[in-house]
């Protein structure tokens, strides 16, 4: 298969730009070059001479002799004008930008077999391990039945830090903005954004189920207390924020973002630091994981020159199981088992919220119960007034409702 020469405008020259250009300098044989940069600051000191910089984005839109946009802004809104102009004038696209797309997925599907031109996008998900690939090419004819992940580096640190080094989550999220895995806002990372922007983007491409990110339970970290913790060191086992969809016996995709307890004989339990990792079940081939870094300038450059060295053959994402299968739908139904901590309440009035209760713990200031419920029952709970409700997933319960 013939290899064509890709000529690149980049949108932004932050670490993961740079790393991007430095990785590309070393790689002369993927026949690719950046051919611009647009940057937002014009007073900001860069290490390229100044004439490889604009900051128009036309002059790379434009410009006709550019095939392929690399977009690695922060801004979202941003990003997804850029992404949107260059695909209607038949620029393929590279982006890391998983909040853009999974906030506009199916309009930024529709312009790609609208226009012929790709959007790539493996290093929104995971960094260096390539999970979207995998799951739109080696498991297009088995059929998925359940995939879990350690999804954001960030709050993999602050945990691994609050469990293995006895750090309070406080004191190990400064850790992790002094070292810059963690942003100076860190909402997007411990709340659970980020994880359920990723999560949004494995389910296209696991069950081709496209829903807005709004429809998808969502608890970070930062609801995390001592209690859940010494829970975890107690019973030998640690928490990880996950992001898991499973596919139900009636055909629908149960899919949230939470906290959970994992156990010794979990891969997901060495998956330390800044790593990330991500166990997939499918019918034929049982189960299997992936592992490897998750964040950090290389780890996500390497991402991207694996999506640009796909362009260079021409390569785009075909969604076959929305093509070629009847994509499932997302469950409103959604049964878990988990430890819900709160205060202010006796165990029997937050008990009958559960469907069936296998441990409680009443105590003063805060108490727990561990048992089923719904997923909209549990976000009742967490809504309520009670001060620091917080709570740890089991396991998802398969739903007879």
């Amino acid at each position: 298969m013939s290899r064509k020469t890709l000529n690149i405008g980049l949108f932004g020259f932050g670490c993961v730009g740079q790393g991007l250009y430095e990785v590309l300098e070393k790689t002369p044989t993927l026949q690719a070059r950046i051919h611009r940069i647009c940057v937002k600051d014009p007073n900001k000191q860069r290490s390229l001479p100044d004439e490889r910089f604009t900051f128009e984005p036309s002059d790379i839109l434009n410009d006709p002799s550019i095939n392929t946009v690399v977009e690695l802004i922060d801004d979202s809104e941003a990003a997804y004008q850029l992404v949107k102009r260059a695909l209607k004038v038949g620029k393929s696209v590279v982006s890391a930008n998983k909040k853009m797309i999974a906030e506009h997925f199916e309009e930024l599907i529709a312009l790609q077999q609208e226009t012929g031109a790709a959007l790539l996008y493996e290093a929104a998900v995971c960094a260096s391990i390539p999970i979207i690939r995998n799951l739109e090419e080696y498991y297009d004819n088995d059929l998925l039945e359940h995939i879990e992940g350690i999804v954001n580096g960030s709050t993999n640190y602050i945990l691994t830090k609050t469990e293995r080094d006895n750090l309070s989550p406080q004191a190990a999220l400064e850790q992790a903005q002094a070292l810059g895995y963690a942003e100076s806002n860190p909402a997007m990372d411990v709340e659970g954004y980020d994880a359920k922007f990723k999560l949004v983007l494995l389910l296209g491409h696991a069950f081709g189920t496209l829903v807005n990110p709004k429809d998808v339970f969502q608890l970070g970290i930062d609801r995390l207390g001592s209690l859940e913790l010494e829970y975890a060191r107690e019973k030998s086992l640690k928490v990880k924020l996950v992001a898991v969809a499973q596919r139900q016996a009636n055909g629908q995709i149960s899919a949230l973002v939470m906290p959970k307890f994992v156990s010794a004989d979990d891969p997901l339990y060495s998956v330390d630091d800044v790593f990330n990792g991500v166990k997939t079940k499918t019918h034929f081939s049982d189960a299997q994981f992936f592992a490897g870094r998750g964040a950090g300038a290389y780890p996500t450059a390497s991402a991207v020159i694996s999506d640009i060295s796909a362009l260079s053959y021409d390569y785009k994402y075909e969604y076959k199981k929305r093509k070629f299968l009847v994509p499932a739908t997302l469950s409103e139904q959604v049964q878990v088992k988990v430890l819900f901590r709160f205060r202010g309440l006796s165990v029997a009035e937050v008990s009958r919220h559960f469907d069936a209760v296998s441990e409680t713990f009443q105590s003063n200031p805060e108490s727990y119960v561990i048992g089923i419920t719904d997923l909209k029952r549990l976000q009742f709970l967490l809504q309520t007034p009670w001060a620091n409700a917080s709570a740890v997933l089991f396991e998802i319960v398969e739903s007879h409702l």
